[in-house]
């Protein structure tokens, strides 16, 4: 009787393993790109016409 390779075994799960973990991360940083500027960071508050912010 032939007995089971159980590390190939572990090796194609684990290959399996590492390759979904890729694709998720590639789709996450897709989304990040895809995502519009303004969601990322806030904006700054609009600059009064005039008005020095370097002088008190």
């Amino acid at each position: 009787m032939v007995q089971p390779n159980y590390a190939f075994q572990k090796r194609q799960r684990d290959l399996a393993k590492k390759q979904k973990k890729e694709e998720k991360r590639l789709k996450k940083a897709g989304a990040r790109e895809a995502a519009p500027p303004d969601a990322e960071a806030p904006e700054a508050p609009p600059a009064v016409p005039g008005a020095n912010p370097t002088q008190p």
